[in-house]
């Protein structure tokens, strides 16, 4: 049981992470966050992909794949940087013990799909450009997983939204910050979406925005949730933040001038 206070707003959370049991198998509210958010961001998908070009059944396929080749990414993603923290080959395994990292489920999605539109000879840049809007409402809602486990926090604040974990001084709630990023990032999606000049924009226009953001709340993690790339002074998630900041603006612009260049 974790009591979760943010005592400039006066309000006190005690959470269980276990929802319900099933015999004597917990079932965490992480998992079922992480769950609700993912089945939420596909049925948006569902209702707005057909007439964008893209088939319902293709998008399900995309996802059902995307979502075991992403937990498979974000699991590899975070051992290759973690290896001192696993004990014997067996504890890699172990999921339910923590130890997911999001650009690698990014990764392990996107090959994934690209994999699937060259075997079925469908357009890769319509179709992550419809799931796009998908992803951020799965983020938006995921990241509450992070606060009922009362983790992935920053540094301590003295700022209105400091949040105090079971009595401690209050720190930074990173899950709320990152929500309330991507909410945002959903609109400007939505808007853009709308007046795009050419196929593959939006997810470019989603990675930019993302990564944007993770650059930023990273550098404002507890150091014990910081995965180094220099000890001490940057993030490996910082680095791949700021390289995927680089490639997508590069990536929105080269499709913007090759779609004028076929008018």
């Amino acid at each position: 049981m974790n009591k979760i206070d943010f005592p400039n707003i006066g309000i006190t959370f005690n959470i269980d992470p276990i929802a319900f049991s099933i015999g004597s198998k917990g079932i965490y509210w992480y998992a079922l966050i992480i769950l609700s958010g993912f089945l939420l961001g596909l049925l948006f998908v569902c209702m707005t992909c057909e007439k964008r070009g893209v088939s319902r059944d293709n998008v399900w396929d995309v996802a059902l794949i995307g979502l075991i080749t992403g937990i498979i990414g974000a699991r590899i993603y975070y051992v290759l940087f973690a290896l001192d923290e696993f004990n014997s080959l067996a504890d890699m395994f172990k999921i339910w013990n923590g130890g997911l990292a999001i650009y690698g489920g990014i990764i392990g999605a996107f090959i994934s799909t690209v994999i699937y539109c060259r075997v079925k000879k469908i357009s890769l840049l319509k179709m992550i450009d419809v799931c796009a809007p998908g992803l951020l409402i799965g983020q938006i809602i995921g990241r509450f997983g992070n606060f009922v486990n009362a983790e992935v926090y920053g540094g301590e604040t003295s700022g209105f939204f400091g949040m105090s974990i079971n009595g401690a001084p209050p720190v930074h709630p990173l899950f709320l910050y990152e929500s309330a990023w991507n909410a945002l990032g959903l609109i400007v999606l939505l808007l853009f979406r709308k007046k795009k000049r050419a196929d593959g924009q939006v997810f470019c226009l989603y990675i930019l925005w993302y990564s944007a953001g993770r650059f930023v709340l990273e550098g404002m993690r507890n150091p014990s949730y910081i995965l180094y790339a220099v000890p001490g002074v940057i993030g490996i998630s910082q680095v791949a933040a700021a390289v995927l900041v680089i490639a997508s603006a590069a990536g929105l612009i080269y499709l913007g001038k090759k779609r004028a260049k076929k008018r």
